[in-house]
């Protein structure tokens, strides 16, 4: 498979001049270890594994490190945790920077304590499947939604912009999600694939984490969970429909996020407790993933599918977050929906400016597809509200209301 530059590549080669120890973490199969492999090809690579002590690294650490001189990449780092105390004295004795590269794909336990271990000596970066501009191998060099957070005004009267050139219809790009192995197999084998990855992720990743008597119940629940896909959480809900309780549910779900299967979007309110108290929305991470679950045997067939709307709408939410990180001045996001109906998909905040975006699976919005925005700004009269945006399946970049335009989920950055 032809390597395809990942754009976080810049973010990460500042962050290893600059801390001793980086971490990146993401699900499996994202093309972690593809990265560093290419972006760091000059040093030394250790593989842990769930089953074998790699070089006695549980048993002796100590020992370990000084058999693997720095500078090192650890992949899978949550199978050796033993190993991550010892790298903190050694990162201490020696006060230097691009020492260790450790990668995961859990941010359980393992992470967590990673992070407390490591606290001010390690920089964070997760990586995702590809975005739309990887996949088209575009520059990169600025997310375009970057030029609406800086400056909305402006950049919804420069509509001069282009789109990607995908050589794959929407429904494709889909149903094969972003997972680098998906986006280069054949159609005829996407199926296996997806197959045997859940089969993989079940067995070596969640086994690790969790104790569950029936794991063809756990293998529903994905599903089920997968279905729900931008939607609120009900965890009742979630429990019942498979015979569990709200609180496993609520751990199942805890599982999934931990293995960046499962990423929610908070509530927005302006006030900061009834933000905590309310439903956050849920999204699968890879669209490819959810069809395979659901059952969705070709691009064909997401046409007219129920599920289609809210697919889009989750392929939309993965490429606001992998814009997102690669920006230095990082929004919030959030959904917002008012008790009398008002709704806005996504809602960004930064510096007290709140940027409305509502995500259509239509090839021509029109301004009653904008009426979210409206409503949030009757809600919130005093708050700084900035033009909102449509993201659809558009040919062009148009204004559609006074205060909208709708925008093509494929643009160019």
């Amino acid at each position: 498979m032809r390597y395809k530059k990942r754009h976080l590549s810049a973010k990460l080669e500042l962050l290893v001049k600059h801390f001793p120890v980086v971490v990146v973490s993401g699900a499996r199969q994202v093309g972690k270890s593809t990265l560093l492999k290419h972006q760091f090809s000059d040093w030394d690579i250790v593989v842990f594994d769930p089953v074998v002590d790699v070089g006695n690294a549980r048993v002796d650490p100590e020992l370990f490190l000084a058999n693997h001189p720095t500078p090192l990449v650890l992949d899978e780092i949550q199978y050796c945790p033993e190993v991550v105390s010892s790298i903190k004295r050694l990162v201490d004795s020696r006060n230097e920077k691009g020492l260790y590269i450790l990668t995961g794909s859990q941010q359980w336990s393992v992470m967590k304590s990673i992070a407390d271990s490591l606290a001010g000596r390690a920089a964070f970066i997760d990586l995702e499947g590809f975005s739309l501009a990887e996949i088209a191998e575009c520059d990169g060099t600025r997310p375009w939604l970057a030029d609406y957070l800086d400056d909305p005004f402006a950049f919804v009267e420069n509509r001069a912009r282009h789109r990607l050139s995908l050589d794959r219809t929407l429904y494709e790009l889909l149903w094969r999600g972003a997972l680098p192995e998906a986006c280069a197999l054949p159609e005829s084998v996407i199926d296996e694939f997806f197959a045997s990855y859940l089969r993989t992720y079940i067995e070596r990743d969640v086994r690790l984490m969790l104790a569950v008597d029936d794991w063809q119940q756990f293998g529903r629940f994905v599903q089920l969970a997968s279905a729900l896909s931008a939607q609120e959480i009900n965890f009742s809900q979630l429990g019942r429909e498979i015979g569990v309780t709200p609180q496993s549910a609520k751990r199942w779900i805890g599982v999934l996020k931990g293995t960046f299967q499962w990423f929610e979007i908070p509530a927005y309110h302006s006030n900061a407790i009834k933000r905590i108290s309310s439903k956050p929305k849920g999204y699968f991470a890879d669209t490819g993933l959810l069809c395979h679950l659901n059952r969705i045997t070709s691009p064909k067939a997401l046409s007219g599918h129920p599920l289609l709307g809210a697919i889009f709408e989750t392929a939309v939410c993965a490429e606001l977050r992998k814009m997102i990180s690669r920006m230095d001045r990082k929004p919030q996001m959030f959904h917002w929906r008012s008790h009398s109906g008002g709704e806005v998909d996504f809602l960004l905040e930064r510096d007290g400016t709140l940027f409305p975006i509502e995500v259509k699976v239509s090839s021509r919005p029109s301004k009653k597809d904008s009426r979210g925005f409206k409503s949030l700004c009757e809600h919130y009269p005093s708050s700084e509200i900035a033009p909102g945006l449509v993201i659809a399946p558009t040919a062009a970049f148009e204004k559609i209301a006074d205060n909208a335009s709708a925008v093509p989920w494929d643009m160019r950055e």
